[in-house]
């Protein structure tokens, strides 16, 4: 993968409706009409690695960089946690891919009062980092190379949580693979914050924000949810208040990853409409895309 290409994340279509075969072949029939050539790669339970890349094919797409999601704190359980990490590692390296994303997502405390780093737990921070270290290290081993991936409502949330993060493990670990609306959400400017691990990238989730509820006191008392529902926290690129300018430009300039574009809850009713407003944003704006 040397040139960088527009691709998409269904998430809007299977976060009600589940990961199932149809949902799934609804998003990649309004993906191929629109112009998408690579989409995220999330293989469903009864398929392998081949079947999936031959049934995405179908719709002229290829397999684009996934995520491997984990709470990584005092609950889980970290021995079945690795095994989990390696039967990803082999379907994703099957798939002819070379890194994934790693996430960390759904703490309570941080679900039902997002973005500003509620009930912080240095126990919980510490242990999260060693956790995800172990993991990182058998994705590594599998041939997996993984890049953080900012995410509201995890135990990596704030700037500081995730400079700890990324600064502790080190390059050799973990590199990095920002997402501009969830930075911005957690009050994280993402031009500087993306030049400072430049070197470290390896794949960027493109989303932006409406201003509406990025101050804490604008959505007191909402979750997480609550406040995705409204359709007025994530906006298609463009529409929103991310300086993607001052984000392209920190991107360096051998960046070999894709662009992939998430609109989590669109800010309009059709998801069609939602992706191809996107795509022709993105047509227009990433470099070396077409």
């Amino acid at each position: 993968m040397t040139t960088p290409r527009i691709a998409a994340n269904p998430i809007p279509y299977w976060s009600r409706a589940g990961k199932t075969r149809e949902v799934f072949a609804e998003a990649f029939r309004d993906f191929q009409e629109i112009g998408f050539t690579a989409v995220k790669a999330d293989v469903p339970d009864d398929m392998t690695a081949e079947e999936y890349r031959d049934w995405i094919a179908g719709y002229g797409l290829a397999p684009s960089l996934s995520l491997f999601s984990s709470p990584f704190d005092e609950t889980v359980d970290m021995a079945a946690e690795v095994e989990r990490a390696k039967r990803f590692a082999a379907a994703q390296v099957a798939l002819g891919l070379d890194r994934t994303m790693i996430s960390s997502m759904a703490v309570p405390a941080r679900m039902a009062e997002p973005a500003v780093g509620a009930d912080l737990d240095p126990g919980r921070l510490a242990r999260a980092i060693d956790n995800c270290g172990r993991v990182c290290r058998v994705l590594r081993a599998e041939g997996l190379r993984p890049l953080h991936h900012s995410h509201v409502g995890g135990v990596f949330e704030t700037g500081d949580e995730i400079v700890r993060l990324l600064d502790d493990l080190g390059p050799d670990v973990i590199g990095f693979g920002p997402d501009t609306g969830h930075l911005r959400w957690a009050g994280i400017d993402p031009a500087p914050f993306i030049r400072r691990y430049a070197d470290r990238m390896g794949g960027i989730h493109i989303k932006d924000c409406f201003p509406d509820l990025l101050s804490p006191e604008s959505r007191k008392g909402m979750s997480y949810h609550e406040v995705q529902a409204t359709k007025r926290l994530w906006a298609e690129p463009g529409l929103g208040v991310v300086d993607f300018a001052a984000v392209l430009a920190a991107i360096p300039a051998d960046y070999d990853g894709d662009f992939m574009i998430e609109v989590d809850e669109p800010s309009m009713d059709s998801r069609a409409e939602s992706h191809r407003i996107s795509f022709e944003w993105a047509r227009g704006h990433l470099p070396a895309t077409g």
